[in-house]
């Protein structure tokens, strides 16, 4: 049994993800807090630090446009973390790091593996792409469920996360930590942070 220790996310894809990330690197997650969007951990990341003097924590961010690198985001919300807390940032969006895994996020998404892009946090809108790649899907339901109707108003499609967290929790097709970071930096400073633990 590794450590123990407490989480923090935006939604729950990325809280999905944590526990994926934390199971790689034999860490068990206790409670996961927030999935209320940035915001709402922005307000509370100070009580999240504090809360670290006692036991192991983690907070995961999307960088999305708010600032040019990860290093900023992280010094502007906690400029002083506690030993045990973990402030980590997907660039840009925790959809660059699923589609990292190249070859299992095309199997997924039943498109050729050329569609999908190599350099996943060069992206702008990561969750743009992963749209726009589903609306190449060879599958129907890939395509309903992920993309949005046209004329619905809607960013994303009505299944759109429960997909998502069907790829990230299908763990002998869907998403490899592994396999995905060695094209997502941010996601292996992530896993080496987790590890530390």
């Amino acid at each position: 049994m590794g450590a123990y220790l407490q989480a923090a996310v935006e939604g729950d894809l990325d809280g999905a993800v944590i526990e994926r990330l934390a199971k790689h690197v034999g860490v068990t997650i206790g409670t996961i807090y927030g999935r209320q969007g940035k915001d709402f951990l922005r307000k509370r990341i100070t009580n999240y630090n504090k809360a670290a003097r006692h036991g192991r924590w983690i907070v995961l961010l999307d960088l999305d446009q708010e600032f040019d690198c990860a290093p900023d985001l992280v010094t502007a919300w906690l400029s002083e973390p506690e030993p045990l807390m973990r402030l980590r940032v997907a660039v840009r969006e925790v959809e660059s790091w699923l589609i990292a895994d190249r070859d299992r996020i095309a199997s997924f998404l039943a498109i050729p593996k050329s569609l999908v892009p190599i350099d996943p946090e060069s992206l702008s809108d990561p969750k743009a792409t992963v749209i726009n790649l589903a609306r190449r899907s060879r599958r129907r339901e890939i395509r309903e469920d992920i993309a949005p109707r046209s004329g619905s108003g809607r960013k994303i499609g009505p299944a759109y996360i429960s997909r998502l967290l069907e790829y990230v929790r299908d763990a002998d097709h869907g998403w490899r930590p592994n396999v995905a970071a060695t094209k997502a930096p941010s996601l292996r400073k992530c896993l080496v942070s987790l590890d530390t633990f």
